[in-house]
């Protein structure tokens, strides 16, 4: 099979012969590392070939353009597969091939749930992560359960309860108790800031970037005391520039701080008095410590790549072990 002519990986030189290929096959994005047999990553290649760019029959032409250069050439049955550990939306029902959730409470899937799709190239080996589910309420994860098992690999399984906060464009809130996933919450926080940014009557008075820190902090304070008022404290925010000359970036700022203080009123069970580790380490995981410490919670923050990378490794750990006499 031939790779798609518009695929421009990011990829930096090789270093050595792969043992085994992760994948973090996101919506939009796509991220792969190459692995060798100690875990240790040597390349990291990013695409835009994100699951909504791709049909089913296109995921393996995606991998072997990505992967040129560090597979072994030719086709020969001779040669091992690699395997190839993917979690997030190459398993969902629009993905490569559904990987059915796990139905919590439940430990973060693994190896052993993972659903293998039929390849035409005898190289790879390819392997996709369920995510996890609950039935009452409705709700689902597919990626974020795999940073959640590289947490609890890192920590060891710890036995006493945690409170995981993984922000994002549906950032989630998941409660852990002896290395089990008991009950998450998922909320559309991140798309609903999008939307209003750039397609409400706000795109009007909020800026693409720009940021007023005291903003952010007063705003997240005033709608997790008062979150019925959302509604009226976001048409707030069009007044105000009208009126009083609000500038884009203090609209932006606010307009953030009003809907993950909304989120933080609503997760409150979760993390009220608790100690809460943030998975990520990128502006609005940033956000989420400032809001969650105005509110008098000092959470610990944690890279997310560094846990989703330990995720997928503790699975090709239990391949590799699967596969020991």
């Amino acid at each position: 099979m031939t790779a798609p002519a518009d695929l421009l990986p990011d990829k930096t030189p090789v270093i050595s012969a792969p043992a085994w290929i992760a994948v973090d096959w996101g919506t939009s994005q796509l991220r792969l590392w190459v692995m060798d047999a100690r875990n240790k990553v040597i390349d990291r290649i990013t695409s835009d070939r994100g699951m909504s760019r791709l049909g089913a029959q296109d995921y393996e032409p995606t991998l072997l353009g990505l992967l040129d250069g560090h597979l072994s050439s030719g086709d020969s049955s001779d040669a091992d597969p690699i395997p190839v550990i993917c979690c997030g939306m190459a398993g969902s029902r629009q993905g490569w091939a559904e990987a059915p959730y796990a139905a919590a409470p439940c430990p973060p899937p693994g190896i052993s749930d993972a659903t293998m799709p039929r390849t035409q190239d005898p190289r790879l080996e390819v392997y996709l992560l369920p995510g996890i589910k609950t039935a009452d309420p409705a709700d689902v994860m597919r990626g974020e359960e795999t940073q959640i098992a590289g947490f609890l690999a890192q920590m060891n399984g710890l036995g006493e309860p945690q409170i995981i906060c993984l922000p994002g464009t549906h950032s989630k809130w998941a409660r852990l108790d002896r290395g089990q996933v008991t009950t998450f919450t998922t909320f559309m926080t991140g798309e609903m800031f999008t939307l209003l940014q750039g397609q409400s009557v706000l795109r009007h008075c909020v800026s693409g970037d720009g940021w007023d820190d005291a903003a952010f902090k007063q705003a997240v304070a005033e709608t997790f005391a008062a979150p019925s008022g959302i509604s009226a404290q976001l048409f707030r925010l069009r007044a105000d520039a009208l009126l009083s000359g609000q500038s884009p970036e203090t609209a932006r700022a606010r307009l953030s701080g009003l809907l993950i203080g909304a989120e933080l009123a609503a997760a409150q069970t979760y993390w009220s008095g608790k100690p809460v580790a943030v998975l990520g380490t990128d502006a609005l995981a940033r956000c989420y410590e400032t809001a969650l410490s105005t509110l008098g919670c000092v959470p610990q923050r944690v890279d997310g790549e560094t846990l989703t990378l330990a995720g997928l490794s503790a699975a090709y750990d239990q391949l590799q072990k699967s596969r020991t006499p």
